[in-house]
């Protein structure tokens, strides 16, 4: 199918135009289309799932046009093992997050527009092969998000919406200068991701003659790795950029909770992978370690055990998507087949498990207006229903074999152990913290005698169910058989990993 990408991109585009045209009072009118335009980008998924050669690690599908040819700036798109799982992730949760969005009664019409183009802006960042393209849909996700936090979100909207606009601009300011700066070096100067991997070696790796990074022995490469890593860092977010994480979650609407944990965190690591890795592999082999690894097991120690200290529900899964995300860096940073695959599959496995935590969390707050952990207590007696997909998602968040967020983990600590078995330690002790705060929350919510006070609360719904059902049976298949999304990734990441690893020092 030609144009896949584009179509995919751009159909959710459309739909927003096509929903602004709509009259404001037909809500349901504006919601079934909303559903409606994200069918086809899903279905054309489950055909690019289909029809991806797994065979080659390079690019596939690839569209490529000229737009600005005076600056050598082209319209490419395109996806290999690095970028699929993430798609398929994108349309999928967009699929669903349309149906989560249904209870949203205010200024309906705005909500679903600036939705649909949140959904555009996610699926081009990781379809673009054009630097310039690239940062174009990243900063096209920025302003619907900021919007639909600020008007749809909690009582703190305003304050969040505003903390993550700052914190996301920073980045992006760096990550501008960093793509201006690859795009002078190379000649003739252009913004291909391809053109720019394949050279690589033009980026100097010479330590420069200015304090301090003569005294640090950096070169060009270090210095524009460390401001690509700034960008997406704060994105994942890894520590200490991560202050916006929680506010962002707690106050967002519960299908942007999903998007911006299921999807938006996943930009940070795949940034790294697409741009970092394969452009500036020198910087990458001599910085992985301290800040992909070691900030990966912090990241795990210190998300778990801020998530224990919660009070909130959903603060508490915002914070364990902290700790969650912090594997994927410490894979990320093995350099071996194992740790890099399980860290593409624990992004894959982490949208997937996070996205029902949120959606379950949003069950219950709608219904009992209040996420106070103790305020709860015997709700497996009143919801048995919801209490079962919670209990399979909790018990895949913290890794229980036969669930997916059971391999994706094993793989990280198999490959890391090759190379840093004293942050394999680190990190697997985050197993246990992370079973201790879920544990200690099922006791404390679902567990006991049922609480008085919402004893005729409501069971989960049908559209509730429907928007759970595919999370759950992608959880249970994912740990049975992870070869399904596995072979997606292998021959790219193992042919990214090998790019890197003639520069480790032994």
């Amino acid at each position: 199918m030609d144009n896949i990408l584009t179509y995919m991109t751009f159909i959710p585009l459309a739909g927003a135009i096509l929903i602004l045209m709509l009259p404001s009072a037909a809500h349901n009118l504006i919601r079934w289309t909303a559903a409606a335009v994200t069918v086809p980008p899903l279905l054309m998924a489950v055909w690019l799932f289909n029809n991806f050669d797994r065979s080659k690690p390079g690019f596939q599908f690839v569209e490529d046009y000229y737009w600005i040819p005076t600056y050598n700036i082209s319209y490419i798109m395109g996806v290999d093992g690095v970028s699929i799982s993430m798609v398929l992730l994108t349309a999928l949760l967009s699929f669903i997050c349309i149906f989560a969005s249904f209870g949203i009664e205010k200024a309906v019409k705005g909500y679903f527009a600036l939705f649909l183009m949140l959904d555009a802006g996610m699926m081009g960042v990781f379809c673009a092969l054009d630097f310039f393209l690239f940062y174009i849909f990243w900063e096209v996700m920025l302003l619907p998000m900021y919007f639909l936090i600020g008007i749809w979100g909690g009582p703190r909207r305003e304050y969040a919406a505003i903390k993550f606009f700052l914190y996301t601009l920073f980045g992006s300011v760096l990550m501008l200068l960093a793509i201006l700066a690859l795009y002078f070096t190379v000649e003739p100067h252009t913004f291909d991701m391809r053109v720019m991997m394949a050279n690589a070696s033009q980026y100097g790796t010479k330590p420069l003659g200015v304090w301090p990074f003569d005294q640090w022995g950096w070169g060009f490469q270090h210095v524009i790795w460390m401001a690509l890593f700034i960008g997406f860092a704060i994105k994942i977010p890894a520590f200490p950029f991560h202050t916006w994480l929680p506010d962002a979650h707690v106050e967002a609407p519960t299908a942007i909770s999903v998007i911006l944990a299921g999807v938006l965190l996943k930009m940070g690591t795949y940034g790294i992978l697409r741009t970092n890795f394969p452009m500036l592999p020198v910087a990458t082999a001599d910085m992985a370690y301290w800040f992909l690894g070691a900030l990966g097991a912090w990241n795990i120690i210190y998300g778990a055990f801020c998530a224990m200290a919660q009070k909130d529900l959903k603060k508490l899964v915002a914070y364990s998507s902290v700790s969650h995300m912090g594997y994927v860096m410490l894979g990320m940073a093995s350099m071996t087949s194992q740790g890099i695959n399980g860290a593409v599959l624990q992004m894959f496995n982490h949208g997937t498990i996070t996205g029902m935590l949120f959606l379950l969390v949003g069950v219950i707050y709608d219904r009992a207006h209040h996420r106070d952990i103790e305020g709860f207590g015997g709700v497996a007696a009143i919801m048995p229903v919801y209490t079962g997909a919670t209990a399979l998602a909790f018990f895949a968040s913290m890794g229980l074999p036969g669930l997916s967020g059971f391999i994706s983990e094993v793989l990280v600590l198999l490959g890391t152990w090759q190379k840093y078995p004293g942050l394999t330690i680190l990190g697997a002790s985050g197993v246990v913290l992370t079973a201790g705060y879920l544990l200690w929350t099922i006791q404390r919510v679902y567990l006991g005698p049922p609480n008085e006070k919402y004893l005729k609360m409501p069971e989960i719904n049908g559209r509730e169910i429907f928007t759970l059902v595919p999370l759950g049976i992608i959880v249970i298949v994912v740990g049975i058989y992870p070869t399904v999304v596995l072979d997606l990734l292998k021959a790219s990441l193992d042919n990214l990993n090998s790019l890197i690893v003639p520069h480790l020092r032994s």
